[in-house]
């Protein structure tokens, strides 16, 4: 199946909203995907930052709004 989007008429706010809507669907059916083992690492390095008070986290909503300012 191909898939045609006007990506050149789409605005920065659209193209997230379709990147948000498509993670959505793929994380709700289980897709059996498997990350690179890099992946884990990354998640391993930012647990131990975290833990020793050097990095925040952020709800997700807050750092959507975060990440659409920094952008547009």
């Amino acid at each position: 199946m191909e898939i045609s989007l006007p990506l050149k008429d789409m605005s920065l706010s659209d193209k997230i909203q379709v990147m948000e809507s498509l993670w959505q669907d793929l994380s709700a059916e289980g897709s059996g995907f498997e990350p690179p083992a890099w992946h884990g690492l990354i998640l391993q390095e930012r647990q131990a930052q975290y833990d020793a008070g050097e990095i925040k986290s952020a709800d997700w909503e807050s750092a959507k709004v975060r990440i659409r300012d920094s952008v547009s």
